[in-house]
């Protein structure tokens, strides 16, 4: 199969970001939607020698389900030296051997490791040398389960046995692509990924390489499990998209080879540092003018507009270098009640975060979603602590903003599901640095080809978009002039009877030696304020910029009027 290259406009001249995908994408950009970032936010070092894999999501493929879905399970072994020669020489056996005659077909290898105890992301970071695509998501709640009961900790992916990207909005089409490789006798076969905040927005340089969404399943993976780890390989192949069963193992192979069995446990935390630069995307005066414009916007009479978010990117530039994986395991530390994610197409910068949104959760025809709004920082003392959730719970502005939330999600349910049980309806959700108010919404969805209609409908949340949603959007457009990209977006995961997706906001671009972006956004409600709603911008992005500074406290006191 030949290398297909990522092209783009820029200053009349075209550049090649990318030789490891077989997708043509062109993106001729206008000087507005020319990265402000462009000169200075580099890609990884080109992939020359990547393994290729499919796009799972090109035109004239089957819609069909894949020929052949099947786990297979390897003896167990003690260390993760072992599953890898393990895996290694099921795969040669296999390819000497050749068991599966479709013509497509997805195909998991797995082997427990009973005695040695490696976190995913020690594992991950084991891998920094491939210039791969990988991914990392560590839920929330421990409620997926391997065949002997283990709930699932967190995975690890380097490699895509079958990615899906696209430049145009992800749509029923690319869902059903997707699923084709998934199925309820695989569980622990999962699509990982993440969805644009907004489609419709043209693709800035920094975020080129994720198209409009970009789901992988991972060539190998690691499993960290609540008593044990396991260590798997997946290939996949479909000749209708010119990728043969002798081309996906081949690729394995070729992956497995430079994957390390070397596991070293690196330490969780930042290197020292100062920032060197700071750019903040508007500027403390442009954001003053843009909120005050939208609560203009939401006090007019004929205006529909009752909620709208605004967001700001900052662009930070240490005196060392940022290793995303680095920072993700710092966020751990706060992970208590938050999703944990890393994305990385190949040749691309890293979207990591630490969110503690779900947009949703689907077991069988079982669907939860959430309502997460209103912000305050946590106190300094179990009393000031309390004074603050006090002040939360009772103030008007954010009892607005959180009512508006809670019932549009509400409502998005109740076109696709059936009765909607919110339970509890408002109470505190307190995270190690932040509290917000929480609600949390139950029903049943009345078939699972609805699922793409619950993502769909919940995505954008009223939380990271407003209220109305055309009009919101509208206004965001108008205002914003930098990408949110994947900030704001579902990302998480598709299964055969399970899926989960948290709404990527506490998120950062990160690029290893070049800086990050960081995201933050904040909701405008008739008696909001630019100056606290710039404070509490500080307090959400405070999560990643503590690890450029020294002796930052865990818990930092705010005004709270």
């Amino acid at each position: 199969m030949g290398t297909l290259t990522i092209l783009l406009k820029h200053s009349s001249t075209y550049k090649s970001l990318t030789k490891c995908t077989n997708i043509f994408l062109l993106f001729p950009l206008s000087k507005k939607q020319h990265s402000i970032y462009s000169l200075h936010f580099h890609q990884r070092p080109l992939c020359h020698g990547c393994s290729l894999s499919m796009n799972g999501c090109r035109k004239g493929h089957s819609r069909e389900p894949v020929g052949t879905i099947k786990t297979q399970t390897l003896e167990p072994v003690a260390t993760t030296s072992m599953a890898l020669y393990s895996l290694k020489m099921a795969i040669s056996k296999m390819k000497s051997e050749p068991q599966f005659r479709s013509s497509s077909g997805i195909v998991r290898l797995q082997v427990s490791i009973e005695e040695e105890e490696v976190e995913a992301i020690d594992w991950l970071h084991s891998q920094n040398h491939l210039l791969l695509p990988r991914c990392f998501f560590s839920g929330r709640e421990h409620n997926s389960f391997d065949s002997n009961g283990r709930s699932l900790v967190s995975i690890a992916g380097v490699g895509s046995a079958v990615f899906f990207c696209q430049p145009h909005p992800f749509s029923y089409w690319d869902w059903v692509s997707i699923r084709r490789f998934l199925s309820e006798s695989c569980p622990l076969i999962r699509a990982y990924g993440a969805i644009r905040f907004d489609a419709k927005a043209k693709l800035s340089v920094e975020w080129l390489p994720f198209g409009s969404f970009y789901f992988m399943i991972p060539q190998v993976e690691f499993n960290e499990l609540e008593g044990g780890s396991m260590l798997t390989t997946t290939m996949a192949w479909d000749n209708t998209i010119s990728w043969s069963w002798e081309d996906a193992i081949n690729a394995l192979q070729d992956t497995l080879s430079k994957v390390s069995a070397s596991i070293v446990r690196f330490p969780k935390q930042a290197p020292p540092t100062l920032i060197l630069s700071s750019h903040d995307i508007p500027s403390k005066i442009d954001w003053d003018i843009a909120v005050n414009r939208a609560l203009e916007m939401i006090k007019k009479n004929n205006s529909l507009l009752t909620k709208v978010v605004l967001a700001r990117s900052t662009k930070v530039v240490p005196t060392t270098n940022i290793d995303p994986l680095t920072w993700l395991a710092c966020l751990t530390v706060e992970s208590e009640n938050a999703y944990q994610f890393l994305l990385q197409p190949p040749n691309a910068p890293a979207f990591i975060g630490n969110t503690p949104e779900q947009l949703f959760h689907r077991k069988w025809l079982h669907i939860t979603s959430e309502a997460l709004a209103g912000t305050r920082a946590r106190g300094v003392s179990i009393a000031l602590d309390r004074q603050i959730e006090l002040d939360l719970l009772t103030s008007p502005k954010d009892d607005i903003e959180f009512t508006i939330v809670r019932d549009t999600i509400r409502r998005k349910l109740e076109g696709v599901c059936e009765k909607v049980v919110i339970k509890p309806k408002k109470m505190i959700r307190k995270l190690p640095r932040i509290q917000h108010l929480f609600a949390q919404l139950a029903s049943r969805l009345r078939s699972e080809e609805d699922e793409f209609e619950i993502l769909s409908s919940l995505h954008p949340s009223p939380a990271v978009c407003g209220f109305p949603t055309e009009e919101a959007q509208l206004l965001i457009a108008k205002t914003e002039v930098f990408d949110r990209g994947m900030y704001g977006g579902p990302v998480g995961w598709f299964g055969g009877g399970e899926s989960e997706f948290a709404v990527g906001i506490r998120s950062a671009l990160v690029e290893k030696d070049h800086g990050a972006l960081i995201y933050a956004g904040t909701g405008i409600v008739e008696g909001s304020n630019p100056y606290l709603e710039w404070d509490e911008l500080e307090l959400k992005t405070s999560q990643f910029t503590k690890l450029l500074k020294l002796d930052l406290p865990l818990r930092q006191k705010v005004d709270c009027k």
